[in-house]
């Protein structure tokens, strides 16, 4: 009996039961509620179901992650992997003819990121560090994987943070954005029918991805990795003679780095460096710099359709910011509303690429100022 009693003991203080605190109660919690919100009510579950039991499995104590598996996926995430990978996938699933057709919608997309600025003010206001602030800044473009890429170098004390942040919102595209695209828009502006796009040739659409990596990679060095397998991707799609390799990127290679990228960065919220204030300022700047992106790319869409005559859809400015392509179908639905007949996705998905490409450039304009080379 005195043997069994000294084995269980000894069970029971190696057990992480032992070192269970209210904060990783508070935290799995916390992963029960996104994983409801992943299936249940399916907010981007292929990234938030992930996140929520790394999340999980963060906060269960002596859970023996410092070797092994899991720190090999934290591994990838630490030293910018995965971030990159998941751009391939997503360059080799786009089409860039819709912005090659109708090139100034390269603005809207520009126009979007000026959420990612006023995040950034916003959050150097509240005491957040330059680097943190600029981190925090770019959930504004929607754009997950460039949020943990931008957070991962600046800022990795945040990264559980701010990764949950920017695919919450990518999640809530559809909530969020109609009732900005609706207050800044008249009911006649929503009814503007666009022209058809002229017909984009091959020759193009493999010059784009090549001219683009080489110009912006040489202004912007720290985004070659992002940029560069963005374009990588879309180079296998478009060259007729790689589909083989694109099928893999847009298929198989995603899926797989999807797992690991969202498993790893829930692995980053531990109760420790997760529960605090500056979570709650993080969740809020993000929605702040989402809605000042969304309005930012309808004020300038009705500022381009004064100039040409009333031939831009304001409510395709939306589509600026980087979640491809549900901003543009979101840009769909807005317009459909007004007017059954009105067609708007393909001219939305023009400022929804260059919202992409956008929020790789302004993550490489905030490594160029605040990072030390």
């Amino acid at each position: 009996m005195d043997a069994f009693m000294v084995a269980l003991n000894a069970v029971w203080n190696d057990s992480g039961f032992i070192a269970f605190t209210w904060g990783n109660l508070a935290m799995i919690v916390v992963g029960l509620l996104l994983l409801y919100l992943a299936f249940a009510k399916e907010f981007e579950p292929l990234l938030l179901g992930p996140i929520a039991f790394g999340c999980i499995l963060a906060n269960l104590p002596r859970n023996g992650f410092e070797e092994g598996v899991m720190a090999l996926i934290s591994q990838g995430i630490k030293y910018e992997i995965f971030p990159p990978l998941i751009f391939l996938g997503v360059g080799a699933m786009t089409d860039f003819g819709p912005l090659i057709a109708n090139p100034k919608t390269l603005l809207l997309g520009a126009a979007a990121q000026f959420g990612v600025f006023i995040a950034l003010a916003g959050a150097m206001l509240v005491g957040f560090t330059e680097q943190q602030a600029g981190a925090i800044g770019i959930i504004g473009g929607a754009d997950g994987p460039t949020s943990i890429y931008l957070a991962s170098k600046m800022a990795p004390e945040l990264l559980g943070a701010i990764a949950v942040a920017a695919y919450s919102y990518m999640s809530l595209v559809p909530l969020i954005q109609p009732p900005v695209m609706k207050l800044l828009t008249t009911e006649s502006e929503r009814k503007i029918k666009m022209e058809q796009l002229r017909e984009v040739t091959r020759f193009e659409k493999i010059v784009f991805p090549i001219v683009s990596t080489i110009f912006i990679s040489l202004l912007l060095p720290p985004i070659t990795s992002l940029l560069g397998c963005l374009m990588l991707g879309n180079l296998l799609r478009e060259s007729g003679v790689t589909q083989r390799l694109a099928d893999t990127s847009e298929n198989a290679l995603i899926n797989i780095v999807t797992i690991f990228l969202a498993t790893g960065t829930g692995l980053t919220m531990d109760a420790e460096h997760f529960i605090d204030l500056k979570t709650l300022e993080i969740i809020v700047l993000g929605l702040v710099a989402f809605i000042g992106g969304t309005a930012a790319g309808v004020i300038f869409g009705k500022i381009m359709c004064k100039f040409d005559g009333g031939k831009t859809n304001p409510l395709i400015g939306s589509a600026g910011v980087s979640a491809v392509p549900m901003a543009a179908r979101v840009s769909q639905v807005v317009g459909s509303k007004a007017d059954p007949s009105n067609f708007l996705l393909m001219h939305a998905m023009g400022p929804n690429v260059a919202g992409v490409i956008g929020t790789a450039v302004a993550a490489g304009t905030m490594l160029a100022m605040m990072m030390p080379n």
